[in-house]
């Protein structure tokens, strides 16, 4: 059953939000080589908590930490260790925190130093995706568009579009209906409405959309063992219109990077 929000609890949603984007800002700097998943995932259980939030991961379905951290071939759900980062390589971040009885859950991949020319072909494809699919989340379309979107735009670059993971409505639970596919056709699918809210989130493979998972229960590998990249980010209709609860700004601030991607996506500013 699909929940529509109220103004008041989207904006405790986007409160929540903004609490795994600000710890996902906090991490960008310290994503190197030689950092290790578990130091990473220590820091953010205690920027986390110091926000006045709880680690949304952490005990969820018993996962063990307070990150999903999924390096190269990992697709997602990788289980932070002490293996140290390597020159070259992709650190797929997924964070979540609850605050005042709301989930924020997003996601982004990281390079480790410099990475292959086709390691940053994936990521910009698969962050541009990510905002066709957001583009399409609006009042009368359907869950079929927003796959369909995402879809198109990675197949026509020769990526494997993982099936059995997708993304998920999100609110007072971490996991809400609909669920978000990241492959499907337009008009088919649950009908979008005024308040609704989803996590969207594209996991697109370098090579096979085929995937397996570990014995731990918990990782997710490409069957293939070629990079996977994870991009995802928190949506809300609002006037008809998709909103981001959550943002990539404070990751770009610690990076250096300047990006208008979300600008069309954002809370209009109300004058005082």
């Amino acid at each position: 059953m699909i929940i529509p929000k109220s103004a008041e609890e989207i904006e405790l949603m986007r409160n929540a939000a903004q609490i795994v984007s600000k710890t996902l800002g906090m991490l960008a700097s310290e994503v190197k080589p030689g950092a290790t998943s578990l130091k990473l995932d220590k820091m953010a259980e205690e920027f986390i908590r110091d926000h006045g939030a709880e680690p949304g991961f952490l005990g969820l379905y018993d996962f063990p930490n307070s990150l999903c951290m999924s390096p190269n071939e990992q697709v997602v759900h990788g289980i932070p260790n002490d293996k140290p980062y390597e020159e070259g390589d992709i650190i797929s971040i997924d964070c979540g925190a609850v605050k005042d009885g709301f989930y924020g859950d997003h996601a982004y991949t990281f390079e480790v130093g410099e990475v292959a020319p086709e390691i940053k072909k994936l990521l910009k494809v698969t962050k541009e995706a990510l905002y066709l699919g957001i583009r399409e989340f609006k009042v009368n379309n359907r869950v079929g568009d927003v796959g369909y979107a995402i879809q198109q735009h990675c197949e026509k670059h020769g990526y494997g579009v993982v099936r059995e993971l997708v993304g998920h409505g999100i609110g007072r639970t971490m996991h809400e209906d609909p669920e978000m596919p990241n492959y499907g056709k337009r008009g088919r699918g649950k009908k979008f409405v005024e308040g609704m809210t989803v996590a969207i989130e594209p996991m697109i493979n370098l090579g096979t959309k085929r995937i397996q998972q570990l014995a731990d229960g918990w990782t997710i590998l490409t069957r293939d063992r070629q990079p996977s990249v994870h991009f995802e980010h928190d949506v809300a209709i609002v006037d008809g219109k998709p909103q981001l609860l959550s943002t990539f700004d404070y990751i770009y601030e610690a990076l250096g990077i300047k990006s208008t991607e979300e600008d069309e996506f954002r809370k209009p500013v109300t004058a005082s």
